[in-house]
């Protein structure tokens, strides 16, 4: 007989190789799972190393040749800046955008020590902005109101690459300048206060939402205060 008696059938090897295909296929996926995580952790930390040399590079521009200035709100030094700015004719007329509807233009003026005709004569204040997409829409409002075409743009450096986005977005046809009011004050590094990193970090983020929104369309991205 060919078949000796009681020798078990031979086994196909056909489950063997199901079995490393899988594993091969698993294997596969956890590494471009890997090779994935590790490539948007690495373009985020560039993008974030990239956002704040940029904000650490910012400069109040040599010359305005501006219409107008607008200052964003949310910085105890901002509206100081402007003020001085306006007085110095760098604009002729500035609008304080995103002010808390319970403070008075009078209460701004006696805080910043503001010149009372200037106030009077030349300074707006703006209540609708709740964020930074409002206070691109609160000032384009105003600048199709005065017809200014060149408008200077004061807030906190870490703030104004997002501001001058917001606004360039909703507004292209106005040239909107940057001045940077410095990040902190004193000789100590930005890096030694984690408050300041804490702030660049999170501003980084609003960044990037900021650039999502406006290249999606994404509705649920847009502020619902600030819906039109």
């Amino acid at each position: 007989m060919g078949n000796e008696l009681g020798k078990p059938p031979e086994r196909s090897g056909n489950g063997d190789g199901a079995r490393g295909r899988a594993v091969t296929r698993t294997g596969f996926v956890l590494r471009a799972v890997l090779v994935l995580t590790l490539a948007a952790m690495i373009a985020f930390g560039g993008g974030f190393l990239w956002f704040t040399v940029r904000i650490l590079a910012e400069r109040p521009p040599p010359i305005y040749e501006t219409d107008a200035i607008v200052v964003l709100t949310g910085g105890a030094r901002r509206i100081d800046e402007a003020l001085l700015l306006l007085a110095e004719g760098a604009g002729e007329r500035l609008l304080i955008s995103g002010v808390n509807p319970s403070t008075t233009p009078e209460s701004i003026r006696k805080t910043t020590d503001g010149d009372i005709q200037l106030f009077e004569c030349c300074v707006d204040v703006g209540y609708e902005a709740l964020d930074t997409y409002g206070n691109a829409v609160e000032t384009r409002k105003w600048i199709e109101e005065h017809g200014y075409r060149r408008v200077l743009v004061v807030t906190s450096a870490y703030h104004l690459p997002r501001g001058l986005f917001e606004l360039r977005h909703i507004d292209p046809d106005t040239v909107f300048v940057g001045y940077p009011v410095p990040l902190g004050e004193g000789d100590k590094p930005w890096y030694d206060n984690l408050r300041y990193v804490k702030v660049l970090g999170s501003e980084y983020l609003k960044f990037i939402g900021a650039h999502v929104r406006a290249a999606t369309g994404l509705w649920v991205l847009r502020p619902a205060e600030q819906e039109e």
